[in-house]
């Protein structure tokens, strides 16, 4: 039986009484205290970026084990800050689709400076 105005909704029975679990422990975020972002357990990933200056100004930043994960940024610092983001959406995608999520972890990154003869001109 529904709401009907002006009555007092009934009480439940002794044995509905009985059956109700005992109310637990709530924090402040309205969760029980093991229910709470804080107790959760949490997961480091680690990420290269690449930051390449661009000739207009600012930076792209890329991240190679996350295929299309580009980003930019006007500054060094906003650009690394906007790759924090992509990243972020990035793997909040894969965990909704429950896909793997790569890392870094085990990548070697390296630099090389090759030199070339410059080709004569006709």
């Amino acid at each position: 039986m529904g709401f009907v105005w002006g009555r007092r909704p009934a009480r439940p029975s002794r044995a509905q009484a009985r059956q109700r679990p005992a109310s637990r422990p709530v924090g402040l975020t309205g969760l029980p205290p093991h229910d709470s972002i804080a107790f959760m357990a949490k997961v480091r990933y680690h990420y290269n970026i690449m930051l390449r200056p661009e000739p207009e100004g600012g930076y792209t930043a890329l991240v190679p084990a996350l295929p299309g994960c580009v980003t930019y940024g006007r500054t060094l610092e906003e650009a690394r800050e906007m790759a924090k983001d992509a990243i972020s959406g990035y793997i909040a995608s894969l965990r909704k689709h429950k896909d793997p999520i790569p890392t870094d972890d085990d990548t070697l990154v390296a630099s090389l400076d090759l030199e070339y003869a410059e080709a004569a001109r006709r």
